[in-house]
């Protein structure tokens, strides 16, 4: 038996009623979410989901989800398209890579099953550069690292090296030309505040611990680099991925003005053979019982339905539609599927 078996025999009926195709998940109405590792945000939060469609919808209407853990985002992918799953959640570039069928899904090609339900909780872009490298205060000062600077790119391997490679090329930044490490976010902090790296950026939710510490010990050294409209257009290259996102004043130490910067979001989502019905009643229920996930988990917080129509790199389920429109959110014919 593989690791996904052992995974899901350990995690309740819904898997071992799961059957191969569309017909019969749909009779028997039992759903598997696919989340990440159990370290992470990604498998509490899809429990979180998952308990939620378990007390609301199971016993009245026969609907049950149980989550899962995975690798993360690109093997939840693989799953969706296996149909060893049949929800997921993804972050949002690897969402746009399945998208496009680029990066990791080069060969496979574009991924037409997957459509978004909602946008989970936002990571938030935060550049941080010593002082005297911030000439305009803006996200395009990454420039001035060009020539030798130190800037840690994260860990290797990481999501966050994976999005300054996407990101870089689009703001007509040549990463190239700078003098590169590769270290996590505690690391890369203490780095900063030694003075050992010129820059880096901390791709979190808010507050972000790294953040905080930096500048709570060194923040006279140091600038947070901000976005503008044109910035984020710039940033998204050909996509629609990132969108504006606002820190509040006093997020961190010494923050006397709110900061403007891009965001991504985390998406939940799912695969399109999921009868419309299903996904519809999913969707009401989560946005309809936000209290409830929030008790379960902090980052449920950020689920919002006024910001649940940007960014996607791929339609919307009709499920979802549905209810979008039940709540007179205007859907954009983009995320409408052919």
């Amino acid at each position: 038996m593989n690791d996904f078996g052992r995974r899901a025999l350990g995690l309740g009926a819904a898997a071992a009623t799961l059957g191969a195709t569309t017909a019969s998940a749909q009779n028997a109405r039992s759903y598997v979410l696919t989340t990440a590792t159990i370290g992470g945000t990604y498998y509490p939060v899809g429990v979180a989901l998952a308990t939620l469609i378990k007390v609301k919808l199971q016993a009245q209407l026969g609907l049950d989800m149980s989550a899962i853990s995975s690798a993360g985002s690109t093997e939840n992918v693989r799953l969706m398209r296996e149909n060893q799953a049949q929800f997921a959640i993804l972050q949002g570039l690897v969402a746009q890579f399945a998208g496009e069928g680029a990066g990791p899904f080069a060969n496979a090609g574009a991924q037409r099953n997957i459509r978004g339900i909602l946008p989970l909780w936002y990571n938030f872009e935060q550049f941080v550069v010593e002082r005297s490298l911030a000439t305009t205060g803006r996200i395009m000062d990454m420039k001035n690292l060009e020539g030798g600077r130190r800037f840690s790119m994260g860990a290797r391997g990481s999501g966050l090296e994976t999005m300054h490679l996407w990101l870089f090329p689009n703001l007509g930044v040549d990463h190239t030309k700078m003098d590169l490490v590769y270290q996590g976010y505690g690391p890369s902090a203490e780095s900063l505040m030694n003075g050992s790296i010129h820059g880096t950026n901390f791709e979190a939710g808010l507050p972000t611990g790294a953040v905080t510490q930096a500048f709570a010990r060194a923040g006279a050294r140091l600038r947070f680099l901000q976005w503008n409209d044109e910035d984020i257009r710039r940033g998204n290259g050909r996509a629609s991925l990132l969108v504006k996102g606002l820190i509040p004043a006093g997020t961190y130490p010494g923050q006397t003005e709110e900061w403007t910067t891009a965001k991504l979001p985390n998406y939940f989502a799912c695969n399109a053979a999921v009868p419309e019905e299903d996904v519809y009643l999913v969707t009401k229920t989560i946005f309809e019982n936000l209290p409830f996930l929030n008790n379960i988990h902090a980052a449920t917080r950020e689920i919002n339905l006024e910001e649940s129509l940007g960014g996607y790199p791929f339609p919307l389920h009709p499920g979802a539609i549905r209810y979008y429109r039940e709540r007179g959110l205007n859907v954009p014919a983009n995320l409408v599927p052919a």
